[in-house]
């Protein structure tokens, strides 16, 4: 599979993936629940969606399946990932407040999908 194909579906599937971690992010947090948590909720409801459509049509053809090891390097990119957004938001909360946390959030996650591209590529996926 060519790399703008698979950047492209990347794209499509992380903007899912996107529009339900920020969107339960903001919703918990509004509720009140501190922005680490709902941080965390967030990704982790972004994640599990993510993680079936990329293996199945961003990186995946027509044969393959979903494994444990998928899934475990998978969890240990996503872990790292969610380590460093949890702590950028927790920072930008500090200093700035939660509506700026909340229009921050899409910057720091573009910025960790980038990461998340490659890694999935190369290594998460990798058959």
């Amino acid at each position: 599979m060519s790399l703008t194909r698979q950047g492209r579906n990347f794209l499509i599937v992380g903007g899912i993936q996107y529009v339900v971690d920020w969107g339960v992010m903001v919703a918990l947090s509004h509720l009140g629940m501190p922005v680490e948590a709902a941080n965390l909720a967030g990704r982790v409801s972004g994640a599990l969606l993510g993680f079936w459509l990329n293996g199945r049509f961003t990186f995946g053809d027509a044969g393959s399946t979903l494994g444990r090891r998928q899934f475990a390097r998978f969890l240990a990119m996503w872990i790292a990932t969610t380590v460093l957004s949890t702590a950028a938001i927790s920072a930008v909360n500090a200093h700035a407040g939660l509506q700026w946390t909340w229009l921050a959030k899409p910057m720091i996650e573009l910025a960790l999908a980038a990461l998340s591209f490659t890694a999935s590529r190369y290594w998460i996926y990798r058959r």
